[in-house]
């Protein structure tokens, strides 16, 4: 089949979100047979969506990449303020103001609307991935009743999906896909409709070849024999900050030489000293061994729909902790065995000294989490997932009563 995805963002240096979840769909799925094409932005940084890439048509192992340049950067000159208000009560904003909110979060994409409908009919499926961005909020609806259409949301419950204009946004699509449980519950309560479409997670490599545990300390001699790590975006919004204050107290009333690895780039403040240690971006071979040679990971963030590291790490054989006030990492922490939730620093310290103190523990929970990914991950069991929601988008988009003609 000929599938399109559209991305706000694409590329094999983007770490962790939905960004990375669309690529490893896209890239499978050329494995798998089908031929897929990419519609996204000429950003790389989330923040501002200034255009990096060139415009054009790329390749990327298999996958055909189409940019858009971006209309205008993000400027927090002019978002922040409205984003602060939108966020104190965003059931109750006013339409005019959800649309300026939605427009100035970007990123808006030069001759979307054009690029879709006269390519958009080529495609046997249309998948827009992330309800957030602009690029859903205005290609979904361009192309709904046009083309056969799947919304692979990544929700959580978070403030920006009360905002009104999602509720209209929910009921474009001919089916969805959702990552856990969790996610379909929250759209289901939030926007009030019964989403049609399968629970399939994030396909994993399960069998792969082994993993150099000596590569990323040959790269990083300076850090500790013991170490715990954290891997994606250095940004508060992931709990980053939280994890670092959490961790430096930790230092700071037990005495063990432990250092936190980050693994990733953003913009977040570090404190000075050697307890926290910051690599930058790290290629795949590199992580796995960071992660492999880690007493645990740790995965702080109060907004998921699926965590891709989490998993990283069970395929390691590497237990977690988790944070305990997302109901998606607590989930997957339950179904598994393989991680520990926490709320709060004295939960944090107390599953930090029990999982340092006792490593048949951690091993077993390890273990346990890399039989769960075995399982339930496995990248035929979820494509064959995937193609089970396109043949349901066909059928529910050859039902509409009424198609749009354009």
């Amino acid at each position: 089949m000929r599938i399109l995805y559209v991305v706000q963002r694409y590329g094999d240096r983007i770490v962790g979100g939905s960004e990375a979840a669309c690529r490893l769909f896209a890239e499978h799925l050329v494995q798998r047979g089908h031929a897929v094409d990419v519609l996204t932005s000429c950003a790389h940084n989330y923040v501002d969506w200034a255009d990096e890439y060139g415009p054009g048509t790329e390749s990327i192992n298999g996958v055909t990449v189409h940019r858009l340049p971006v209309i205008e950067p993000r400027t927090d000159a002019l978002f922040a303020p409205l984003h602060a208000k939108m966020m104190e009560n965003p059931r109750s904003s006013p339409l005019f103001e959800q649309q300026r909110w939605a427009r100035l979060m970007g990123p808006r994409l030069r001759d979307l609307e054009t690029w879709l409908l006269k390519n958009g009919p080529e495609y046997d499926v249309v998948v827009f991935m992330t309800y957030l961005y602009a690029t859903a909020t205005t290609g979904l609806p361009t192309l709904s009743g046009l083309v056969p259409t799947i919304l692979q949301p990544t929700a959580h419950d978070e403030p920006p999906a009360y905002v009104g204009l999602y509720h209209w946004l929910f009921r474009q699509p001919d089916a969805f896909l959702f990552f856990t449980p969790e996610e379909r519950d929250v759209v289901r309560d939030i926007y009030q409709v019964d989403p049609q479409g399968p629970v399939l997670g994030i396909g994993m490599d399960v069998v792969s070849r082994p993993v150099d545990s000596k590569l990323f300390r040959a790269k990083f001699p300076h850090i500790s024999e013991e170490y715990i790590i954290y891997v994606g975006r250095l940004d508060a919004s992931k709990g980053v900050g939280e994890l670092i204050r959490f961790f430096t107290e930790f230092r700071r009333r037990n005495d063990r030489d432990i250092q936190l690895v980050l693994a990733g780039d953003g913009n977040l403040e570090i404190p000075e000293g050697r307890e926290v240690v910051v690599t930058g971006f790290l290629d795949e071979e590199t992580k796995k061994s960071a992660i492999a040679g880690s007493a645990l990971l740790v995965q702080p963030s109060y907004f998921e729909s699926f965590s891709i590291v989490l998993c990283e790490a069970w395929l390691q054989k590497r237990p977690a902790l988790v944070q305990g006030c997302c109901e998606v990492l607590r989930g997957q922490a339950r179904r598994s065995g393989g991680a520990i939730p926490f709320e709060g620093f004295a939960e944090f310290e107390e599953s930090l000294n029990r999982l340092l103190s006792d490593r048949s523990l951690g091993d077993a929970m390890g273990e346990a989490g890399y039989q769960y990914v075995k399982e339930k991950y496995d990248w035929n069991v979820v494509l064959d997932e995937f193609e089970a929601a396109i043949k349901l988008a066909r059928s529910s988009f050859a039902g509409r009563r009424f198609q749009t003609k354009r």
